[in-house]
């Protein structure tokens, strides 16, 4: 699947079978359910998912919360836009799922 495949789904109402916490959560999140997203993520101890959650606390506006998942999980997915950051996440979540 390609990000802008990924994209399309959201469209559904569910997630795609098999995606993956990491990215069921980012699905959740492009459909305004922030909640839904970090309930998903929120004790997932992955590399993969800490990113996710420091995404979801910076979206929130918790800087500090964010930086504490940043911290553990690295910035390599951190950009300047929550909308860059999102695809970053997505691409890179999406081509670690085909290797």
């Amino acid at each position: 699947m390609t990000a802008s495949e990924f994209r399309e789904t959201v469209k559904g109402q569910f997630p795609p079978e098999g995606l993956g916490v990491p990215l069921a959560a980012l699905w959740w999140d492009a459909k305004g359910e922030w909640v839904q997203a970090h309930g998903l993520v929120d004790e997932l101890e992955t590399p993969e998912g800490m990113a996710v959650h420091a995404y979801l606390h910076r979206k929130e506006g918790a800087a500090s919360n964010a930086e504490y998942w940043y911290g553990r999980a690295g910035k390599g997915y951190h950009r300047d836009t929550l909308e860059a950051e999102w695809d970053a996440l997505v691409e890179g979540l999406l081509k670690a799922k085909t290797l």
